[in-house]
């Protein structure tokens, strides 16, 4: 039968064939194909003979042909069929699809659709056919029945994808289904209803699915829908991510964990490869992309999460694309931060917006996560890191220091930004191999290049890397020692850094050390100062730094740099041999050092006593050294004054006059090392008396002559009395100079030699006062000429002597020290109250100068552990102190000039508590037990839960007594410089409180009745004073209240701008008077409500971007729920704010900068507003109508704000008129009338802002009247007349005085005369 029909098709007409198809039965015909088709023979040929015999044109032949596609379609789902006859048949049934009448069309379409509901498609092969059946619908021009009525062809499509994609998919056929669509032509409409259906799938599938499906999904984006696209892959992951971490981090034991982390990760890197690709090959995908963040970045939904910032640092390899996203990655890092700090400062903000994760933490994840093989990211990464560390690196200031915090608290978002470039670098460094030596090649550069901008932020970096994994970095060594190569060309700082940075290498590496040695010694015979300074470093760094054999252990010495991954024992016996002969070469070098300029010798002595306290075995070399340097400038006969030589430390050459020997720091160095000396190695040598511990007898006995003849000399002795030339411009003046403090450093040096040694000898104390005699009689002198001459001093003076640990010994001893036997002995110094004074003061300075550098000067200045124990000791006694004796029992008892020494110790703690929480902020609870005088060391158990801010609030109840007494005493009496003290204590003290605790608002509450209760005149109080309370308030809730009843008392004590309008004084705040009313109070409370308007700005902007979000996800038109509690509060502020603005506007306020800034501020009032009305624009298309509120506050701003802004405009304008005419009636000469002329023009700059922010305010209100439906231009008055008018008139009588007198006095009259006529005209 299959010959005969193929036989027929032959022939040229189709005729018989049709008739010979007539005769068969349908199941012949069907089982004939089936037959054929699984034998494999020639199926093609009888599937075209069959439809070359079954013309469309006759319904016989096209139901035949429907029949045998429905069969077709079966053979080959059923799998029975070689792959070539299956591609074959459906490669036929594809081509004759076109030729079908609509409904027939229609008819198998449903029957594809039906199959694919009830899931009965085998292997999905003959869904190739439905993207043409689809498409062939498409092109049929005329109506067909579908359903009940009668539709095109193309609505017929719509119809047949809507119920597809409505029906339910099995999960096998998603992907090829997906790719179906690409074939089929798509109506926006269309696309976006599978695109929807695809991602609802995402869910249903099997995570290893999800590339492929990803991939047909972008193919199919490329028609459209982009958006939606990406939107549905990012919030897929992102769920998928929020559901992992929170199996992870929840039960550990249940191992129900749905998918490994592995498996997800991998599958993301996959997904985000496919998105870039597709990227690359359809740019408006990328776009997109940037568009989908950008909106998040408004809105509180803020769209990134690791997914989406993985897959942004991929496509930053497309280079169209790489600025963009770095610029929009550093603005989302910023902004983050900025909104994080702007929510810390107010509770009015954290009540209504809800915490969210910092964009931070989860760059930080995707790092962690990109361990999985994405390599695709790690360059996107490093990029990234250092892109932050260069931008928000720490900037040069004027004098070119950089101040370094180490507390988390106060960090600018500039600092966290910083730190997060750092964190990323340090993280990525640790996780992939292949990108280090790039890593640390980067790092060098910067290190290198920049050498005059700061660095600090890339040597703490470089530290971390290598205290990582110094083993590692050997292979990188090339890099380093390269660096090397240019130590003596960077400043001293930065070589410092460096070295310190790569110490851990140095002992790994002895080649790098090598190299690093004879770089040193080049520099040391450099010409250039710094570079010989740079040398002198680094030689003192490795001798800290490669240990002697028998050198005490790091345990008994301080701190050792440790070095964590260094298994190699380099401390072994053969290394400290080879140590011993490499420290004793060092020692060779720096010898010569002592040849040399001043700088280079100071630094010389300022490092030996860290050396000295690392490698003990070196003392010996050090002594020796230290003591013959001694001698060359020591008088040894026991009776010639002075002892000391010093003319010899001082270099003449020809007019220039300069230090050659830094006598006083060899003594001072020469001093604690002998002390330390004493109290460390000498007990262990107690046995064996040796002729080496000769040096320490001589250094002694040398210091003890050299004190005893220092006492017998006088000024005379070393040319230094009243009479000499202290003046800096001549040679005898600087030389004189620099000899005068070269003694009075000698002196501090012997003070501290003497008492430490004294044993609380009462001879040993006189001695100590007798020497204090000598530098005090010098300091007065110097300063005395220094007052005449008007070039101040050099600062030289203020960096003392004495150590820090000697300061609060010696603090302690005077102020505390209540044993018996010492009482005789202290009493000689106890009585002299100069010298208490002067050492509270080098208390004073120690501290400022560690709030200034962050360390200290003198030995252990830069042990941070140290500096911090003696702080805690220094504290407890300046606080003991001051509470014991107050300052008015002090000054009512002795009468002299100078600060009392309470007040000293005072203006120490308040020095005290700020470095205190800048550079030990983890230590605070340990620094505030230290501070609590009754507790022993025995109670350390049960004392330990205490917290701090109870701890606070105990220091904090102390001040506030004293504050008390201070405020109680008379006007006259009342100690200003105290009082400011005390505030400043208080406002430190007060950040360690817990904001949500009792005790904080115990603090708030005082601060509030202090300020109501007291009335003091003395501005500089008054503003500190209000400050604190702000700073407390907005920690509790919003301050606007305040405001409010401040701008009224304000308005009472200043009086109305009508001068007739009597004001009735409330009285809310006694701090408000005559003197503080203006300008100190007035601008304070004009910068707070700038704070408030920032925050309600802030707020509608993230309401904006959250509304359009929201009518984005729902736009099925649900309303947008009225009266959101953030609208509400925004609403509330601005209320409140309009009737504080209300009672300024109408206050007479002296001109200059009140009037500006309040001008400036109302201009920011009316944009906010404006901002308010806009938003609500946008929300009354989504919703329709305003809130009743809303209407409440546009009312008050027109009756209360808005024409009172005009009054107070003409105020201020007539008020410069009269300036000027009474400038002018002076008949001065053409400049001060010039000078006037541009005040005015700067002062009334403000108010041309003003009026057009009021005319935009207004004019948005009208387009929201007509929105809204609701009349909001009642409320509005009608806003004056500005335009400019020539009067004639008057143009003709200053015409006419001028033809008059030619004289300059006509400029001032007309600038009176165009002044002065607005105001008449707005009387009328």
């Amino acid at each position: 039968m299959d010959q005969k029909i193929l036989c027929l098709a032959t022939e040229k007409t189709a005729d018989k064939l049709q008739e010979f198809l007539q005769t068969l039965k349908d199941d012949d015909l069907t089982n004939l194909l089936q037959n054929q088709a699984v034998k494999g023979n020639a199926a093609g040929a009888l599937l075209r003979a069959i439809f070359k015999g079954s013309p469309c044109s006759e319904e016989c032949g096209a139901l035949r042909r429907r029949k045998i596609y429905t069969c077709c379609i079966q053979l080959v789902e059923s799998g029975d069929l070689q792959k070539e006859v299956a591609s074959e048949i459906i490669g036929l049934l594809m081509l004759e699809a076109y030729h079908f009448p609509g409904l027939l069309l229609i008819e198998l379409a449903n029957e594809f659709i039906g199959a694919i509901k009830e899931g009965s498609l085998l292997n999905g092969k003959s869904l190739e056919l439905l993207p043409i059946i689809l498409t062939a619908l498409a092109t049929k021009k005329e109506n067909l029945s579908y359903g009940k009525g009668e539709l095109s062809g193309e609505e017929c499509k719509k119809q047949l994808i809507n119920t597809l994609c409505s029906g339910r998919w099995d999960q096998q056929y998603v992907i090829q289904l997906t790719s179906m669509f690409k074939d089929v032509p798509l109506t926006a409409e269309e696309l976006e209803l599978v695109v929807g259906k695809v991602l609802r799938m995402f869910s249903k599938l099997n995570l290893q699915e999800i590339p492929p499906l990803v991939y047909q999904l972008l193919v199919l984006s490329s028609k459209g829908s982009r958006k939606s696209v990406l939107d549905g892959i990012i919030t897929f992951f992102n769920e998928l991510d929020k559901q992992h971490n929170e199996e992870q981090s929840g039960d550990e034991l249940l191992d129900l964990v749905t998918v490994p982390s592995g498996e997800l990760r991998h599958v993301e890197g996959t997904v985000i490869l496919h998105i870039v690709f597709a990227i690359k090959l359809d740019c408006e995908l990328g776009r997109e992309l940037l568009k989908h963040v950008k909106a998040g970045q408004q809105g509180d939904s803020n769209n990134l999460c690791p997914f989406s910032i993985a897959l942004l640092l991929s496509v930053t390899r497309i280079q169209r694309f790489e600025e963009q996203v770095f610029d929009l990655l550093k603005t989302s890092i910023m902004k983050s931060f900025k909104d994080h700090q702007l929510l810390q400062g107010s509770k009015f903000l954290q009540n209504l917006v809800p915490h969210r994760s910092c964009v931070s933490t989860m760059i930080l994840e995707v790092v962690k996560n990109s361990v999985h093989s994405w390599d695709h990211i790690t360059q996107g990464l490093v990029e990234l890191g250092f892109i932050l560390m260069d931008s928000y690196g720490p900037k040069k200031i004027l004098d070119g220091k950089t101040i370094e915090t180490s507390s988390s608290l106060s960090k600018t978002p500039n600092q966290h930004t910083c730190k997060l470039g750092a964190n990323i670098l340090l993280e990525t460094f640790k996780i992939h191999e292949m990108i280090r030596q790039e890593i640390l090649e980067q790092v060098l550069n910067r290190v290198i290049t920049r050498a005059s901008s700061p660095i600090s932020h890339f040597l703490d970096l470089l530290s971390n890397i290598i205290m990582y994994a110094p083993l590692v970095l050997q292979s990188c060594s090339s890099k380093v020692t390269e660096a090397f190569d240019f130590l003596s060309f960077l400043p001293l700082q930065t070589v410092q850094g460096l070295l310190k940075a790569v110490q851990p290498l140095l002992k790994v590496s002895v080649s790098m050390r090598d190299s690093l040695i004879l770089v040193l010694r080049k520099a040391m015979f450099a010409s250039q100062l710094d570079a010989r300074k740079s040398a002198v470093a680094g030689f003192l760094l490795l001798l800290k730094n490669f240990k002697v054999l028998g050198s005490l252990s790091s345990s008994q010495c301080s701190q050792s740099i440790g070095v964590s991954q260094v298994h190699v024992d380099i401390h072994s016996r053969y290394n400290s041999v080879a140590n011993e002969t490499f420290c004793l070469e060092i020692m060779d070098s720096l010898r010569r050092c002592l040849g040399q300029q001043a700088d280079v010798r100071l630094m010389l002595y300022e490092g030996f006593y860290d050396v000295l306290r690392r490698n003990s075995q070196l003392a010996n070399s050090i002594m020796q050294t230290l003591l013959s340097q001694l001698k060359q400038f020591y008088e040894p006969k026991p009776d010639v004054l002075p002892p000391l030589k010093l003319e010899a430390c001082i270099l003449t050459q020809g007019d220039q006059v300069s230090l050659q020997e830094p006598l006083d720091y060899l003594l001072c160095c020469i001093q604690h090392c002998l002390a330390w000396y004493k109290s460390r190695v000498m007990p262990l040598h107690q046995g064996d008396e040796e002729e080496e511990e000769g040096f320490y007898q001589e250094l002694d006995d040398i210091l003890e002559s050299i004190t005893n003849r220092m006492i017998k000399s006088e000024l005379e002795d070393f040319e230094l009395d009243k009479s000499a030339d202290f003046s800096q411009s001549t040679g005898v003046g600087i030389k004189n100079n620099i000899s005068a403090f070269l003694v009075m450093g000698v002196c501090e040096v012997l003070i501290e030699y003497n008492f430490s040694i004294s044993n609380f000898s009462k001879n040993k104390f006189e001695e100590v006062l007798s020497l204090f005699m000598c530098y005090k009689k010098l300091s007065d002198i110097l300063s005395e000429k220094a007052g005449k001459g008007k070039a101040k001093m050099t600062n030289k003076t203020n960096d003392s002597f004495l150590s820090m640990k000697f300061v609060s010994d010696l603090l302690t001893a005077l102020f505390r020290d209540s044993t018996q036997s010492h009482e005789e002995s202290l009493s000689v110094l106890r009585s002299n109250n100069e010298f208490m004074r002067y050492a509270v003061n080098v208390a004073l300075q120690k501290v400022q100068q560690l709030k200034e550098m962050g360390h200290v000067s003198g030995p252990d200045g830069q042990n941070p552990d140290k500096i911090f124990q003696n702080l805690c000791d220094i504290t407890r006694v300046l606080l003991w102190r001051y509470i014991s004796i107050p300052t008015s029992v002090e000054e009512s008892a002795k009468k002299e000039k100078g600060k009392s020494i309470s007040l000293l110790c005072l203006e120490g703690l308040q020095k005290i508590f700020s470095a205190v929480q800048q550079f030990y902020q983890p230590k605070i609870q340990q620094f505030l037990r230290a501070l609590d005088v009754t507790d022993q060391e025995g109670d350390e158990g049960e004392d330990a839960d205490v917290s701090v801010t109870q701890r606070a609030a105990f220091q904090i109840r102390q001040f506030q007594r004293s504050l008390l007494n201070l405020l109680s005493s008379e006007e006259e009496e009342f100690n200003s410089k105290e009082a400011l003290l005390l505030v400043s204590i208080l406002f430190n003290l007060s950040k360690l409180l817990e904001p949500s605790s009792p005790q904080f608002v115990q603090v708030l509450s005082w601060t509030s009745k202090i300020c109501k209760e007291n009335s003091r005149e003395d501005a500089s109080f008054c503003k500190s004073l209000m400050n604190l309370l702000f700073s407390l308030h907005v920690l509790y809730k919003s301050p606007v209240t305040l405001l409010r009843d401040l701008s009224q008392d304000i308005h009472g004590q200043l009086g109305d701008i009508d001068q007739d309008v009597e004001v009735e004084k409330t009285n809310h705040f006694a701090m408000v008077n005559l003197r503080t009313a203006a300008p100190t109070i007035c601008l304070l409370v004009l910068s707070q409500a700038e704070k408030v308007l920032e925050e309600v700005d802030w707020l509608i902007t993230k309401r904006k971007g959250q509304v359009s979000q929201e009518t984005l996800s729902e736009a099925s038109s649900q309303a947008i729920p009225q009266n959101n509690p953030a609208e509400k509060a925004i609403i509330i502020q601005l209320g409140t704010l309009l009737t504080f603005f209300h009672e300024l506007v109408q206050t007479a306020l002296p001109s200059g900068s009140c009037v500006d800034t309040l001008l400036k501020d109302l201009c920011k009032m009316y944009t906010i507003l404006t901002a308010l009305v806009r938003y609500y624009l946008q929300v009354c298309r989504s919703s329709g109508g305003i809130p009743k509120n809303m209407e409440k506050l546009v009312k008050l701003s027109g009756s209360h704000l808005t024409p009172l802004c005009y009054s107070f405009i003409s105020y201020v304008q007539n008020k410069k008129g009269n300036n000027l005419k009474y400038t002018g009636e002076k008949k001065k000469e053409k400049t001060a009338v010039a000078t006037a002329m541009a005040r005015v023009l700067r002062e009334t700059k403000p108010i041309p802002n003003l009026i057009f922010a009021i005319e935009q305010y207004e004019k948005f209100l009208i387009h929201l009247s007509k929105k809204s439906k609701v009349n909001l231009m009642q409320h509005m008055k009608l806003s004056t007349s500005r335009d400019f008018k020539i009067k004639g008139n008057i143009l003709d009588m200053v015409l006419g005085e001028d033809v008059e007198d030619e004289s300059e006095e006509g400029t001032p009259l007309e600038h009176g005369g165009q002044n002065e006529e607005p105001a008449k005209k707005r009387k009328k």
